[in-house]
């Protein structure tokens, strides 16, 4: 059934982009690198190397785009934004067979009418083209398609900059229309002397009785080889997204190494296939408002946030919500620190990173599955739609 406003999409880039791609890559200037190099200084040259090669000389976007278009059921519609006029968002809009599926937001098949939206900046949505757009806009901007399409109480996931989104959307949303949320990023920062047991107990973890699991230790490491030497990009993108916009938008080996590099090094072991790594690569390189505009959320939200760390800021919802933790997330708190009094659902897994919904698809539906269906601590949230036929 068509809902009114929505215009089907299909993914066309034009030859003309693709043919300047081809002329960009035959020019292709590659560096030097440090005997041994191997993952210690950045995306490794002969993985580049042999990437270049495949993306020149083998790889088919014609062919992965059919195959994105037959599989998605894309669409845009126009969204106005308050302060910011409109802008047309993409998304992929799936529904589901079950009469009472639940409406639900992904941001980043089940028993969930699902929509995936494209934020904007990224890959088929246009960009804001006005200074301060930032997480409450991109909130708007979601909640908005909910109410366009229909649905009037939905839940929500997320991870990433989806996190921040959902949890905005909560907030200002819930519990009128956003009723739950889910993240596979549940962070925090250490205990504040706000949370008195809390903090003593952690100052005091030295104590054997009150020491910290393997487990989180694990998670501490972890965090602080992100904090130390994952983050560049985050300086960068949150001081200066246009100077490095530049190197993105016009070379499309820098973009490939750029996001290669994150790929590799954010995922829990991860076999990335070359054609699967050159596809993401490439919707970045064809969206619609470029490489740049996907930057620019980064420092949109770290200039709102007057440079306080932005994601580990606890924030209590009044909306039920699930956590699922991944060992190889790359900010990880320990469980007690992400105690809130609404959380219902929880669930630690043995494998996994930060792109979880692609790595681990299964084990995330699973979560999801758990938490909305019988017996889970959000099910029957959203009237009428509890994830079944009867």
């Amino acid at each position: 059934m068509s809902i009114q406003g929505e215009t089907p999409f299909v993914i066309t880039v034009p030859h003309e982009q693709l043919s300047l791609l081809s002329q960009k890559l035959a020019l292709t200037t590659l560096p030097d690198e440090i005997d041994d190099a191997r993952w210690d200084y950045g995306a490794p040259l002969a993985d580049i190397t042999r990437l270049v090669n495949r993306w020149k000389n083998g790889f088919d976007w014609r062919k992965q785009e059919a195959a994105l278009n037959a599989e998605l059921p894309q669409f845009t519609r126009d969204i106005a934004i308050e302060g910011y006029g409109t802008l047309n968002i993409h998304y992929v809009h799936k529904k589901s067979q079950i009469k009472g599926a639940i409406p639900l937001l992904f941001v980043h098949g089940c028993n969930f009418h699902v929509v995936a939206i494209s934020l904007p900046g990224y890959g088929f949505s246009t960009a804001p083209s006005k200074k301060g757009f930032e997480i409450p806009q991109y909130a708007e901007v979601a909640h908005k398609l909910m109410l366009a399409l229909g649905y009037g109480e939905y839940v929500t996931q997320g991870g990433d900059w989806g996190y921040r989104i959902t949890r905005k959307i909560a907030e200002l949303y819930g519990p009128k229309h956003s009723k739950a949320w889910h993240t596979n990023f549940p962070i925090s920062g250490p205990p504040t002397i706000s949370r008195p047991l809390l903090w003593l107990n952690h100052a005091l973890s030295a104590l054997p009785f009150l020491s910290y699991s393997k487990r989180e230790i694990a998670g501490f490491e972890r965090t602080v080889w992100f904090q130390r030497w994952g983050r560049g990009y985050f300086a960068e993108q949150t001081t200066r997204p246009q100077t490095v916009g530049y190197s993105l938008t016009d070379s499309p080996v820098g973009l490939l190494a750029w996001i290669y590099e994150k790929l590799v090094e954010w995922t829990d072991s991860y076999r990335w296939d070359d054609d699967e790594v050159l596809t993401w690569v490439s919707i970045y390189w064809f969206s619609r408002a470029g490489p740049t505009a996907s930057t620019r959320i980064y420092y949109e939200a770290f200039k709102a946030a007057d440079g306080k760390d932005m994601f580990s800021l606890v924030v209590h919802t009044k909306i039920p919500v699930g956590y699922s933790y991944f060992p190889k997330e790359l900010v990880i708190s320990p469980r007690s620190w992400t105690q809130v009094p609404n959380l219902v659902f929880q669930a630690e897994h043995e494998e996994g990173g930060h792109f979880a919904a692609y790595e681990k698809p299964e084990i995330l539906v699973g979560d999801l599955r758990k938490m909305f269906g019988k017996g889970g601590g959000a099910f029957g949230v959203v009237k009428d739609k509890n994830g079944y036929d009867a």
